[in-house]
């Protein structure tokens, strides 16, 4: 499957709005966006350009599913399963991105960002009620418990990712067992929950055209 591969932080130059797509860099002072706060390329500093109403709606897609680190298809069909539920479609898309297990085990602290617990979930590092699950996008359930494997404790990575949680802090949904490296999933997330800028709204219009 194609995956962006140029460098991340130009994904948040494109959106104006800072994805932590890096981990900790994005809390130093390293930081590409907070270093240069505009779109990336030689007409990037240009003023006054005009953005239509379709355009708006593109770019709040463009960002969640970055955001995400989904390529289009995986959106669309997540967009797809949400507005088949009852509920508030662009709610319910977003409750389940989170619910996806490579964003879990970043809330949780395991991985200082999506992309790396996309990487840790594929080689098998984690299982959820005692079995490992390697799927990326697997959708954790009330009650679950995710928890590094055995053999995986000891990698420095999830070590140092453990001890700066606390700067990004753990969703009321989720409830971390840091000193057993595990997580319990309390309930879903409520939109409330979700403090990253989305206008999810803008995402129905545009595919509901």
């Amino acid at each position: 499957m194609a995956r962006y591969t140029d460098a991340v932080c130009r994904i948040c130059r494109r959106e104006n709005v800072k994805l932590f797509l890096k981990g900790d860099r994005c809390y130093s002072d390293k930081c590409a966006f907070d270093r240069r706060g505009y779109p990336p390329g030689e007409h990037g500093q240009r003023r006054g350009r005009k953005t239509s109403g379709y355009g708006i709606q593109l770019r709040e897609k463009q960002k969640v599913k970055r955001m995400y680190g989904l390529s289009e298809k995986q959106f669309r069909l997540f967009f797809a399963r949400a507005d088949r539920h009852k509920g508030v479609t662009g709610t319910n898309l977003l409750i389940a991105l989170e619910r996806r297990l490579d964003n879990v085990v970043y809330r949780l602290g395991f991985v200082n960002s999506r992309s790396q617990g996309r990487h840790f979930v594929k080689h098998n590092h984690f299982s959820v009620n005692g079995k490992k699950v390697n799927i990326p996008s697997y959708l954790v359930k009330i009650g679950d418990v995710v928890e590094v494997h055995e053999k995986s404790r000891k990698i420095k990575s999830i070590g140092d990712s453990l001890d700066a949680v606390v700067r990004r802090g753990i969703p009321q949904w989720l409830e971390l067992e840091k000193e057993n490296m595990k997580g319990v999933i309390q309930t879903f997330p409520v939109r409330e929950d979700l403090t990253m800028p989305m206008l999810e709204q803008l995402i129905v219009e545009l595919y509901s055209k």
